[in-house]
């Protein structure tokens, strides 16, 4: 028994790793993607930079809640808590920031689709 709890903290923290890892790569991807964009006067730019920023905190968010089952005591559980929390508040917020620029991108398309 002992043999299969140490193979799943074992499987557990690679594929935390990997999320991590991931969710890293997703962001300098995107910063670097936005900084080319930007450069380039992209009127999507913010747009691109918000969606990659969303995906590179859902790894992340991923790797957090894995964390939460190899969790022992009270104290990281509320760590892990707390930045469960964070993340998905930004999450939220980047969203709501997506939703909202697709919108104004959709409003100044729209006259031009009239003439």
């Amino acid at each position: 028994m002992e043999y299969i709890e140490n193979l799943l903290i074992n499987l557990v923290d690679v594929a935390i790793l990997l999320f991590e890892f991931m969710g890293v790569l997703v962001l300098i991807i995107t910063g670097i993607r936005g900084i080319i964009d930007y450069f380039r006067k992209y009127p999507l730019t913010r747009l691109n930079l918000a969606k990659g920023m969303a995906m590179g905190l859902e790894f992340k968010l991923g790797s957090e809640i894995l964390r939460t089952v190899i969790v022992r005591d009270y104290k990281e559980i509320l760590t892990v808590a707390g930045i469960i929390l964070l993340r998905a508040t930004l999450t939220f917020l980047i969203h709501w920031e997506i939703k909202n620029e697709e919108a104004q991108n959709a409003a100044l398309k729209e006259p031009e689709d009239k003439a």
